[in-house]
């Protein structure tokens, strides 16, 4: 695979792709099925997670392009959830040349790649037919050696970035340095938390009891889901001379209702994203002599395979949809992040609030939503969850990051689980 770049315009040079069922013939197809465990689904389906991408890059297109917006793109994290989306906003809405990283398992002839994987084909194929540069590189964004390629592949086909999304999610880290390995937990700090929680699997609202972050917990949480390896990304890019001036970059966090706090804000992971934002303040500084600026952007609460992880929250979002979907203020991960580039980072007015984050859960936390989830979240229980939650809009959102549900796809076809990634082939 081969990059070319002129100092007037990015070229795509265009790959042999071994697409599913050429090269394959020998190789004998597979019918795909949904097969869930616990909070995750093992299997993903290539022409599903096609779909999925296709109608994001509708969502983006449908809404005309963005002004001046960003030209070319780093994204960390690039293949799921909100920095999958964050790649096509940038490239569908700005016509931005995307660089996106992340680590994801190839498919093989008996055995389905991941859905970051899929999408990460999807998306190059879709940008390709568009006339977009699009490079991935799959690999542990933790570690030297993929910052380092990433800044030799920037050199050689971008020259600098404007825009760098780290979009991270990850239960551990191993660091570039020490080679210690670092492990997250999701627990709460100080005592034992008990509250409502949905069975994701049967639509039981049952009760969930969770013990407390002790010794380092809290240290490895933060080491995982913190800053650090934010600010080390930007230290080595910028070192290179790969971030072009008035660079923007963003990390996503979220805060949520009281009722979610003991979990998430005032939890482990909570100390993460107050580490998050403390590094926010000194990469603003560090990228000042750019004209730089570095941000938080607090997120809607969405289904994703990060969040299906955390207890109480899926009963939450499953309330949050529902009133949400009456009123006509329901987002999912595309009209977020189409609207962070074309409403906050590019419009000239990021609006943000007191301590300097970017919020585009404004909408989720309006007093009159809060309001009525949280009545709600008190009356629920398991027969009348159905009147009061979207438990079939949380199933279909799950399913869909897997690839199942979409219409359009045949899912009693047979198709070849080995796709391959076009800049990767």
């Amino acid at each position: 695979m081969s990059f070319v770049s002129t100092s007037a315009r990015l070229r795509l040079v265009k790959p042999v792709v071994r697409q599913a069922g050429a090269a394959n013939a020998e190789r004998p197809p597979m019918i795909i099925a949904p097969k869930i465990r616990g909070f995750i689904c093992t299997t993903a389906h290539p022409e599903g997670c096609a779909q999925h991408v296709a109608q994001q890059i509708a969502v983006v297109k449908g809404r005309g392009p963005v002004a001046n917006g960003p030209k070319k793109v780093l994204v960390i994290g690039s293949s799921t959830g909100y920095g999958l989306s964050s790649r096509i906003a940038a490239a569908f809405g700005s016509q931005a040349a995307t660089l996106g990283v992340f680590f994801e398992r190839p498919g093989e002839a008996d055995r389905c790649a991941t859905a970051g994987w899929y999408n990460t084909a999807a998306f190059e194929n879709e940008a390709q037919a568009a006339g977009l540069y699009a490079r991935s590189i799959n690999g542990d964004a933790y570690s030297a050696a993929i910052k380092a390629e990433t800044i030799a592949a920037i050199q050689a086909d971008l020259g600098q970035v404007d825009c760098v999304i780290y979009s991270l999610a990850s239960p551990r880290r191993t660091h570039p340095t020490t080679g210690e390995v670092y492990k997250s937990v999701l627990k709460p700090i100080g005592d034992v938390y008990t509250n409502k929680n949905l069975n994701t699997g049967t639509g039981v609202v049952n009760e969930v009891s969770i013990e407390p972050a002790e010794g380092d917990d809290i240290a490895q949480t933060v080491a995982v889901m913190g800053g650090e390896d934010w600010e080390l990304w930007i230290d080595e890019l910028q070192a290179a001379g790969v971030l072009a001036e008035g660079v923007q970059t963003v990390s996503y966090s979220y805060i949520g209702p009281e009722v979610t706090w003991p979990i998430y804000k005032n939890g482990t992971i909570g100390r993460a994203k107050e580490d998050l934002e403390r590094v926010q303040k000194v990469l603003d500084a560090k990228l000042s002599g750019l004209k730089g600026k570095a941000w938080v952007s607090v997120n809607k609460a969405l289904v994703t395979q990060a969040s299906s992880a955390i207890p109480v929250v899926p009963l939450y979002i499953s309330l949050l949809y529902k009133v949400m979907k009456d009123e006509g203020t329901h987002e999912d991960c595309i009209e977020q992040m189409d609207r962070l580039f074309r409403d906050r980072l590019y419009s000239g007015n990021p609006q943000p609030d007191e301590v300097g984050r970017i919020r585009v859960d404004d909408w989720e936390m309006t007093p009159a939503v809060q309001a009525l989830v949280g009545q709600r979240w008190v009356e629920v229980n398991t027969e009348n969850f159905a009147q009061l939650g979207d438990f079939e809009g949380y199933q279909s959102s799950f399913l869909r990051l897997f690839g199942f549900g979409l219409k359009g796809v045949d899912y009693t076809a047979e198709t070849h689980p080995d796709v391959k990634i076009p800049s990767i082939a």
